[in-house]
């Protein structure tokens, strides 16, 4: 299923620092310019690994004769990063019979609310019914951060008092969708470090209620990582991996860095597909991730 229909040539203003660097006057395709270029692609966070193997791949073309360098230079480069990118199932998963259930996980400051305001507006779009769960009972200020998103999109909230059990929270809005005829449960959850113990295993309690109630859910658990945090949120989605049973990636803030190619570096790694991308502040800037798309806003 797409529930967006969007390019991403948004993405070409933060991207377009890699695209220049790359192309810029690398004639020669000598060691002096293969090292440039791994500077590039490492800068841009693609990662060791794939940069290595792309430099591998220059080499044996400059030994057979070819001469990508250039103009030329973006368009190689591209056909192997999509290669790498892979043709994952990147649609959001929708149950046969309501409700879905789509668990939201990350970091604080990922912008996982804002994410789930921006998949909610787009469900709603699409035709669907939503309703917000409020799971984040810890944070000063978050239900209300939510509400507003609730009252701005026109639907329904659950939520608890301060404090409450996250699970007991998700346990009632699962309930309260299916008492309503909801389509679609967006649960938003508590901003964590990946390396607090005590929080990582309250999402397990979570996952646990969300089986119980609804079997077969969650239908998504979708993992909001920072574009800007380049390395790093690649060790975030590891964990997180392991916690919450993340199906796919909401890359937040791509359209603000010259970093994005942290995308190649989780597909590399962890085989998780970036499913959206967040490309502004607006609800509706939220778009589906094309490879194609995404390759050609960093290269072209």
């Amino acid at each position: 299923m797409s529930l967006f229909r969007k390019t991403l040539s948004s993405l070409r203003g933060g991207l377009g620092r890699t695209r220049r660097a790359l192309v810029g006057s690398l004639e020669r395709l000598d060691e002096v310019d293969l090292e440039a270029i791994e500077a590039c692609l490492l800068e841009a966070d693609v990662g060791a690994g794939a940069t290595e193997e792309l430099l591998d791949d220059l080499r044996r073309a400059v030994r057979r004769g070819e001469h990508p360098s250039g103009d030329a230079l973006p368009e190689f480069l591209g056909r192997r990063l999509l290669a790498r990118l892979g043709d994952a199932d990147r649609s959001l998963a929708l149950a046969e019979a309501p409700p879905t259930v789509f668990l939201v996980t990350g970091v604080n400051g990922s912008g996982k609310t804002t994410s789930i305001a921006k998949i909610a507006s787009a469900l709603l779009e699409d035709g669907h019914s939503v309703l917000l769960a409020a799971g984040d009972t810890f944070r000063a200020g978050a239900v209300a951060q939510l509400d507003t998103w609730a009252t701005r999109l026109g639907v329904d909230l659950v939520h608890g008092s301060d404090g409450a059990d996250p699970a007991a929270v998700v346990f009632d809005s699962l309930e309260a969708a299916e008492a309503r005829g909801i389509d679609v449960v967006l649960i938003d959850t508590a901003g964590r470090l990946h390396t607090q113990d005590p929080l990582m295993r309250q999402l397990g309690k979570i996952l646990r209620v969300i089986e119980r109630r609804v079997p077969g859910a969650p239908h998504e658990s979708l993992l909001v990582l920072d574009a800007t945090q380049g390395q790093n949120a690649l060790a975030q989605a590891r964990h997180f991996a392991e916690a919450a049973g993340v199906t796919g990636l909401v890359l937040a803030k791509l359209d603000g860095t010259a970093r994005g190619g942290i995308v190649v570096a989780i597909q590399d790694a962890l085989g998780l597909p970036v499913k959206l991308v967040g490309v502004g502040e607006r609800p509706a800037d939220l778009e589906p991730f094309e490879p194609l798309a995404f390759v050609e806003a960093l290269l072209d």
